[in-house]
């Protein structure tokens, strides 16, 4: 019996893995909500099966339920994280927490009704719907904890293991199935009082389970499909980000902080962040340079060309400035045409250099696109020589700024010294 019994496991998981590999393989040409629908509708048979239907092993007793179709299932969402990226894995991970949700909302409403028997005897077991529902909320929430887990670890181990991707699927698998079978025990055992040998047993089978899925996608890389095409390494952060919606809050917080034409910083974050960033260099021993940039001419541009193509006009001059930029450079709109670079340690000869550069890739970008030539004149003041505290430094920035245009505009000014275009 138990012979038996192992070798119909193995079929179920070999038809299971075979035909949802298929749906991933082929999503492109029959979509992937295809695949999503098929790990849907399988939710409830698991939870039923986890529930009543156990059979024995040499190594215990064991649910097929749980063994096959919900380690299964965790493993399919890994994979198609993998495959795709977590955009797109979130999908059914919330998909199955809001359905599960709903069907325990609709059997709440529905367990209200006055029956009727249609055949002699047949009469709904509500005490079985009760215990289910219970069951699958449980499951329903082990699953949503699993499904983000198993994903957060796999890149988290991607540190330790590299490129070795399988092993990443099999200790990934490993450890999220071990804990959910904990979870999962614990309310079997609340609910219909299973014995601890059932948790054994069925962290034996899950165990089992994840070495018969892990060696199943051996196969299929060996015959089907490229494991470099496999290979995930995405930032940790951005994939739990990701994951539990929380990059709708960056992106939100991130509108907030930019100006809406440029996408630059807006003069709100220069008042906040200015003060820190120069306290931070002054107390490192660190230099930090200001510069104050300028667009010559602006007014005339947009009473000659319009304000439309004025806006264009920043934007593009905006989008060479942060072209050019280093990851320690912050770039702020603090007014119409004027824009402020806060440089981290950066001295004041390189902070020259970087303000020519952008001079001259702002006066060749305009001679070539814009329909007459459009220039900036740049102030630039350094901490701690020009000042250590922020108003200090815009205001020798600021000054130095005005004689550069004084000298004929198109050009940079630092610390008394005229640098012509």
């Amino acid at each position: 019996m138990a012979l038996t019994n192992t070798l119909l496991l193995l079929a179920q998981a070999a038809l299971y893995f075979a035909v949802m590999m298929a749906l991933l393989h082929g999503r492109r040409a029959a979509g992937v909500g295809v695949f999503m629908c098929a790990i849907g509708v399988m939710h409830f048979l698991e939870t039923y099966l986890a529930s009543v239907f156990y059979i024995q092993l040499p190594f215990g007793i064991i649910s097929p339920g749980s063994t096959v179709l919900f380690s299964g299932k965790l493993l399919m969402i890994l994979l198609l994280y993998i495959r795709e990226d977590a955009l797109v894995a979130r999908q059914p991970i919330y998909g199955l927490l809001i359905g599960n949700f709903l069907m325990v909302g609709l059997v709440i409403l529905l367990r209200n009704h006055d029956t009727v028997a249609v055949s002699a005897g047949r009469l709904p077991d509500i005490a079985f719907v009760d215990e289910m529902g219970f069951l699958m909320v449980w499951g329903t929430l082990l699953l949503f904890v699993d499904a983000i887990l198993i994903i957060v670890l796999y890149e988290f181990l991607g540190d330790r293991f590299g490129r070795h991707l399988v092993l990443r699927f099999l200790v990934c698998g490993a450890l999220v199935l071990s804990f959910d079978q904990a979870g999962f025990f614990l309310a079997l055992h609340y609910v219909s009082g299973a014995p601890w040998n059932v948790f054994l047993g069925g962290w034996v089978a899950k165990m089992s389970a994840t070495i018969v899925y892990t060696v199943l996608f051996v196969l299929y890389l060996k015959y089907f499909g490229e494991e470099d095409r496999w290979i995930s390494n995405r930032p940790l952060r951005d994939v739990f980000a990701t994951l539990t919606y929380r990059e709708r809050y960056y992106d939100l917080l991130e509108a907030s902080t930019r100006d809406h034409l440029t996408g630059v910083l807006h003069r709100s974050q220069y008042d906040e962040q200015g003060p820190a960033i120069l306290k931070a260099n002054l107390g490192d021993g660190r230099p930090l340079s200001l510069l104050v940039i300028d667009v010559d001419h602006f007014k005339q541009v947009n009473d000659r060309l319009g304000h439309q193509v004025g806006d264009e006009v920043l934007k593009a001059i905006a989008r060479l400035m942060i072209e050019n930029l280093r990851s320690e450079d912050h770039l702020y709109r603090i007014g119409g045409e004027e824009f402020v670079l806060l440089c981290e340690a950066l001295p004041l000869e390189a902070a020259k250099s970087l303000a020519e550069r952008l001079r001259k890739s702002i006066d060749r970008f305009s001679s070539i696109y814009f329909s007459e030539k459009v220039t900036v004149s740049i102030g630039i003041s350094s901490a701690p020589a020009d000042g250590r505290s922020l108003s200090e430094l815009f205001r020798n920035a600021d000054r130095r700024l005005y004689e550069a245009k004084s000298q004929g505009r198109n050009r940079v000014y630092a610390s008394g010294l005229d640098d012509t275009a």
